[in-house]
């Protein structure tokens, strides 16, 4: 069963690194959790390498400047990998042909950011594209706004390549929204062809691995997802710990917390995490 502890720094120097999600770990998508700049900063005083691990659609750097913009202190992070990033590296590895996206994001230019340095062409007509990005989703989106360009896509066979297969993401005041991961499992369902990459899928975690240089047994994810931070982390080899106020925050009751985490699991069909704490402290 998943041990319950009081803070992080009780275990931190049973590893050597010790890497984090973003949104639900660090911050809420709008302002950081109470303790967590002071318990990176005890962190940063412990042995472990410290990484930050998100399901962003956007590329590293761009989530290293979100993150400074909230308050944190990024010079503590060794490395931050984001699935968008490892997108763009597939792309630019010239192990994708696609030479012409159409982009679903959240904001206008988003897509343009990502692209930049890629030999590739985004394009506003699916008619006229070999695949569809999808990296981002406005808040409040309504899944079935996309269906005229899901049936278009399909009616093509186009494939989505999906930089962040998340299928919510939290917002301030406990409040959570739609996110692109949701919109990929429609179009999969239709029947379309779905390429995902961030967690839980393993070529993110290998790659965070290797820029570590650490042994799998000695990392710990740190998450607030069962389905993307703590399967990856498991199905890489790494220990994990869930944050309860992230996404699994309706379903964890105070007084019951470890075999409410024991269900969840159970439900997922996956092992429970080895270690939970309330929020990143």
């Amino acid at each position: 069963m998943t041990q319950l502890i009081d803070s992080i720094s009780s275990i931190a120097d049973q590893f050597e690194a010790i890497v984090l999600d973003q949104w639900g770990v660090l911050h809420d998508g709008s302002a950081p959790y109470p303790k967590a700049i002071q318990t990176l900063e005890h962190l940063k005083n412990s042995c472990a390498k410290l990484g930050v691990l998100s399901n962003s659609g956007k590329r590293a750097v761009l989530n290293a400047m979100r993150i400074s913009d909230m308050g944190f202190d990024v010079s503590v992070f060794d490395t931050i990998m984001t699935s968008g990033e490892a997108l763009w590296q597939v792309f630019a590895s010239g192990d994708e042909t696609a030479q012409f996206l159409y982009p679903i994001e959240a904001r206008p230019g988003d897509a343009a950011n990502w692209a930049e340095g890629l030999q590739l062409k985004l394009v506003d007509d699916v008619s006229a594209t070999d695949a569809v990005l999808l990296m981002g989703l406005p808040d409040g989106s309504d899944l079935s706004a996309y269906d005229e360009i899901l049936h278009a896509s399909l009616d093509r066979n186009l494939p989505f390549y999906c930089s962040n297969p998340d299928l919510t993401a939290p917002r301030g005041g406990g409040t959570y929204v739609t996110s692109p991961g949701a919109l990929a499992e429609r179009y999969k369902q239709m029947g379309g062809i779905v390429h995902l990459f961030g967690k839980p899928h393993r070529p993110i975690f290998d790659a965070m691995q290797k820029s570590l240089g650490c042994a799998p047994d000695k990392i710990l994810m740190v998450g607030d997802s069962l389905h993307h931070d703590i399967l990856g982390a498991q199905t890489a080899g790494w220990q994990s710990l869930l944050i309860q106020v992230g996404v699994h925050r309706p379903d964890i009751c105070n007084n019951t917390i470890a075999q409410d985490i024991l269900r969840l699991s159970k439900a997922a069909m996956m092992d429970p995490p080895n270690y939970s704490l309330p929020d990143l402290r």
